[in-house]
């Protein structure tokens, strides 16, 4: 009788945790990527003669990918770290054999009230904890995902071009697919990262306490002599199979309403498009 509300308390800090995340992290990469590409092309191309000629919408691998770093940390600043304080805190005081009747006093309850009691009880800077890890996973992640979907996209519009096909352009199952496989490089590269962030974000930070972990490399350092070196990489498989999909539909969405925004003029994308 109590699965069905408290599974929906703790999904608040996912959902609200995804929304804002999700709009940050491509309304950014869209600035940056057009403000770096601008400033590469004010700069003398940056040493790749190549961006001079490109036509607007158009960029260098380098500008696509400092973009998706510069929106991987910008996100991860903004609401990544906050949101997943939240999250891992409200579920960590869940287990199978906790009895009901402690539901009904459970310490946090929602994603707000959650963010208030952290704040009361241990200040401001414990929603920040693990954001070092954060930020890297989550500039590493987004700076690999976006230049290697990019590139995927430009390989088969290229392919596509060079049979002689008339259809410019990805069709939304092409979005899907390279969406989806170019969501699986960054968690493989940036596993550790996530580890690491998880184990800071739980621990509870008591006064006169000295935390277990306390930094990142400290904090590897304790996990692959406690655990061995592959504990950095535990919970990949349940990680890749929830973020695959994910971003096989964030990206096959992206580029629908990419085209839509286009169309209106609120900014421009790659004309093969």
């Amino acid at each position: 009788t109590h699965f069905i509300p408290h599974s929906l308390s703790r999904r608040t800090a996912v959902w609200t945790g995804i929304v804002p995340k999700m709009a940050i992290r491509f309304v950014s990469f869209e600035w940056y990527r057009e403000h770096l590409g601008s400033l590469q092309m004010r700069l003398g191309s940056g040493g790749d003669p190549r961006q001079q000629q490109l036509p607007p919408g158009q960029y260098t691998r380098p500008v696509t990918f400092f973009a998706g770093l510069a929106s991987g940390l910008t996100e991860a600043i903004m609401v990544v770290t906050p949101a997943e304080v939240c999250k891992i805190r409200m579920q960590s005081q869940y287990n199978s054999m906790i009895d009901p009747a402690q539901l009904k006093n459970r310490k946090y309850t929602n994603v707000l009230q959650t963010a208030t009691v952290i704040v009361r009880e241990e200040g401001i800077g414990a929603l920040y904890k693990g954001i070092v890890p954060t930020m890297m996973r989550q500039g590493c992640n987004q700076a690999v995902n976006f230049t290697t979907y990019n590139y995927f996209k430009e390989t088969v519009i290229q392919w596509r071009k060079n049979k002689g096909e008339g259809i410019i352009g990805l069709r939304p199952w092409e979005s899907l697919v390279l969406g989806g496989v170019s969501g699986g490089f960054g968690p493989m590269v940036n596993n550790p990262l996530d580890v690491v962030k998880t184990r800071m974000q739980k621990q509870v930070i008591r006064e006169g306490v000295k935390p277990k972990y306390s930094g990142l490399l400290q904090s590897c350092m304790v996990i692959a002599k406690e655990e061995g070196t592959p504990a950095l990489w535990k919970g990949i498989t349940p990680r890749l199979l929830r973020i695959m999909p994910g971003q096989a539909i964030t990206f096959m969405t992206y580029e629908f309403v990419s085209k839509q925004l286009n169309g209106y003029g609120l900014f421009v994308v790659d004309p093969s498009d």
